[in-house]
């Protein structure tokens, strides 16, 4: 569906109904309101605007950390939290569990008439949610791929589609916040988040945050249109690279390399126009980022300029004290955070200390009244922006297409373009529509694997609840080649009430017995749902269960085509050689065993490219733009040796069942100068017999960068065409002496001065810039 159609379509759809029937207000307006709401209100109730908490502190239950079901609001603790300690904003679900658009508007109307016809100052709260591959606490809502799926697509205008999607269907859930996209540089496999990441690419990280914001917010960040969200951009800075590979445990990282790959995803999200931020949970070089002042307020208000809110990640300023012991008590942790830039603090349980605290804190003069001022300023400007103050809360009525067929089709299109085929001996796939399968393995029979963590609930644990109508992997070949014709057995199973690591045989002798009877052998692997701590793992290599089943399989001499459905690259060099094709699927979501079982049988031509580098043994982590003594050749003497650049799969990888050529490679000049663009082109062909998706990947090299060592390439543009049979497009980039810059180590972005080299598929053509 072409992008711009698709928002037409939802404003002629929708155009008539009172909810779209609003005006924006200016900048100037709202600046002038927040300033005279401002002017009321007294320390406590600015303070309590700071502050958030989940949902189940104001449910009914035996405690704040549970609610009863069906979920009903505590009055009393709902009045003592939106009355008394005036908080601003309120996040989650309660008990862990999707709820439906009824549901989530009539718990979060009855918020907002506490707050709006009941408070002071009639201030609505901001209502947050992680939506992060669609409404993913929505019961019915539409489950894309996620964010690493997405980016294995290349496919600007597809990420785009599927975040307006997102927007209108979160709203459509009456809550206006998105804590989304994560802007996190996904560069190592070992972290449990990495399938939450665009990838290890800096610049693609940042196209696809860029479009996806623009999916959210809108093109012109107009939020107060009921269908977008403000985002939440996260986690700013330098998250999923600790030293450990385990989560929030501490980084180390150059100032030099924060700059050069972590920071541009953010810039360019903060230049895009993000409403707001949250912070990384972990220390960098041993200071939490939630107390660094140089990061959250000289980096980010100061140099880049971001005139948001800030807010933290869960419990991050009680971390200070409880875990990080750089703050003696509550008290103290809560002054240096709010002193180093955070306006809000997800507090999630415990407000009450948080707020007591900080009202003292400013009456002690250890937090001063103006930086209280600037927090609750940037907190009341979102919820203006929202259009909070004139609709608190949006309404499913208004909504009608959400869980649309149409929203559907989007959602199945971009699984069927993360689909990224990494092997294809002998032309094994397509298989053959009359072949007889054995489809097999943990991750074949399962729509909890499909979706991955953040569906439904928290680690996904909920989704075979919610997910029933839709097919798993074996579900959609049944369908696709009649039940008849495949045979299913687990071979090995997940113990779903277990940790995410936790396998089990499951009629493993019988499976391999099977397979003799079978010409094919579908192997369905990876892993089961994880996120956030629960996802640590101490071995990269995927389980041995599965590597034993593998194992045997490829003993029986039958063909084998692997399916990989895991949130990060599990090693798999143990048995790799003896599968004949190898398809990954990264956490495709509820459309995800379709699309599958559509590649497989070649309905669907697939063109997805690995957005990661494939890692062929755990102790060998490398990213593509790694630097050149690291991949060098043997050195010749006394002493042999070859520093080893040997990944299973390169960045950029993934087949086609047709074959695309590169020809005439053409620059505008073969010299760059400052202020000058260089205009680069290529003819991209199918030379095959179907028509085929191809994503035009441009790299470029600086030969010599003079101080730094440079990287051995980096990835500078791209883009995704179509062709049919035979058919010939250009692909043209334009590129400015900036966009091939580097961070010096003195932290100053320059561009060296001398040659570089173009790559386009498997063509090469040099230009020299000249300052």
């Amino acid at each position: 569906m072409n992008i711009k159609n698709f928002s037409l379509a939802l404003v002629l759809s929708l155009a008539g109904t009172s909810v779209f029937a609003q005006q924006k207000m200016s900048k100037e307006a709202i600046d002038k309101k927040v300033d005279a709401l401002l002017s009321k209100m007294t320390i406590e109730e600015k303070v309590g605007q700071m502050a958030q908490i989940t949902l189940d502190v104001i449910g009914k239950g035996k405690d704040r950390y549970t609610s009863d079901e069906p979920f009903s609001l505590d009055k009393k603790e709902t009045e003592k939290a939106l009355l008394q300690y005036h908080v601003g904003s309120v996040l989650n679900t309660s008990n862990n569990r999707a709820r439906t658009p009824q549901v989530w508007y009539n718990i979060i109307n009855e918020i907002q008439n506490v707050a709006v016809k009941k408070g002071k100052n009639k201030i609505p709260v901001i209502y947050g949610v992680d939506e992060v591959h669609g409404a993913t606490y929505t019961a019915g809502a539409t489950m894309f791929p996620q964010q690493i799926g997405q980016a294995a697509t290349f496919n600007r205008a597809l990420v785009k589609e599927g975040a307006s999607v997102t927007a209108y269907e979160t709203r459509a859930s009456a809550i206006p916040w998105n804590f989304s996209p994560i802007l996190d540089l996904g560069a190592d496999p070992r972290f449990p988040r990495q399938w939450e990441s665009f990838g290890e690419d800096p610049f693609l990280v940042a196209q696809l945050g860029k479009e996806m914001i623009k999916g959210l917010e809108g093109d012109n960040n107009d939020v107060s249109n009921p269908f977008k969200v403000a985002s939440s951009i996260k986690h700013f800075l330098g998250y999923q690279v600790p030293v450990s590979g385990k989560d929030r445990t501490p980084a180390i990282i150059s100032d030099q390399a924060l700059r050069e790959y972590h920071l541009p995803a953010f810039k360019a999200a903060v230049d895009a126009g993000a409403k707001t931020i949250m912070i990384n949970s972990g220390l960098i070089n041993g200071v939490p980022v939630h107390a660094n002042y140089k990061i959250l307020t000289k980096l980010l208000r100061e140099e880049l300029g971001f005139k948001g809110l800030v807010v933290t990640d869960w419990g991050d300023i009680e971390n200070l004290h409880k875990r990080d012991r750089v703050a003696k008590d509550n008290k103290e942790a809560v002054m240096m955070a709010i002193n180093a830039g955070i306006d809000m603090s997800m507090i999630a349980y415990n407000y009450e200390p948080f707020c007591d605290d900080l009202v003292a804190l400013v009456k002690e003069g250890k937090v001063k009244q103006s930086r209280i001022d600037d927090a609750v300023r940037n907190i009341l400007r979102v919820k203006y922006e929202l259009n909070l103050f004139e609709k608190p809360t949006t309404n499913i009525k208004d909504y009608p297409k959400f869980g649309s067929k149409e929203f559907e089709k989007v959602a199945y299109d971009a699984a069927a373009e993360s689909m990224t085929l990494l092997k294809n001996n002998n032309n094994t796939l397509p298989l053959s529509k009359t072949a007889k399968v054995l489809v097999t393995g943990p991750n074949a029979n399962s729509m909890r694997t499909l979706n991955g963590a953040w569906t439904y609930s928290w680690q996904g644990e909920k989704v075979e609840e919610f997910a029933t109508k839709y097919n798993t992997i074996v579900k959609a070949i049944q369908n696709k080649v009649g039940a008849v014709n495949v045979t299913y057995l687990p071979g090995v199973s997940y113990k779903m009430d277990g940790k995410y690591f936790e396998d089990f045989a499951d009629k493993m002798d019988e499976t391999i017995a099977a397979a003799k009877n079978a010409d094919v052998v579908v192997l369905c692997l990876g892993e089961n749902t994880y996120t956030e701590t629960p996802g640590n793992l101490s071995d990269l290599y995927i389980s041995d269960l599965q590597t034993e089943l593998a194992k045997k399989l490829a003993a029986t001499g039958k063909t084998i085509v692997l399916v990989l459905n895991e949130g990060r690259p599990r090693v798999i060099s143990k048995f790799e050689k003896n599968m004949s094709a190898i398809l990954q699927s990264y956490l495709p979501g509820n459309f995800g065993g379709d699309a599958i079982a559509d590649v497989l049988y070649g309905d669907v031509n697939p063109s997805g490219k690995l957005p990661y580098t494939y890692p062929q043994f755990p102790n060998a982590l490398f990213t593509y733009y790694h630097k050149p003594s690291e991949s060098r050749e043997t050195t010749e003497g006394v002493y042999n040796y070859d520093a080893d650049y040997n990944p299973q799969y390169v960045f950029g990888h993934g087949l086609s069942y047709t074959t695309f050529s590169y020809s005439d490679i053409k620059l505008s000049s073969n010299t760059l100068k400052k202020g000058e663009t260089l205009e680069i082109s290529v003819n991209v062909s199918n030379t095959g017999k179907v028509a085929g998706k191809e994503s035009v990947l441009l790299y470029i090299s600086d030969l010599v960068a003079h101080d730094i060592s440079p990287d051995v390439k980096r990835l500078r543009g791209f883009d995704k065409i179509d062709l049919k049979a035979g058919e010939t497009k250009t692909v043209t980039f334009k590129i400015k002496p900036e966009d091939i810059a580097y961070v010096n180590a003195e932290l100053v972005t320059t561009t060296g001065e001398g040659e570089f080299t173009i790559q386009l598929g498997n063509k090469k053509a040099n230009f020299n810039y000249t300052p």
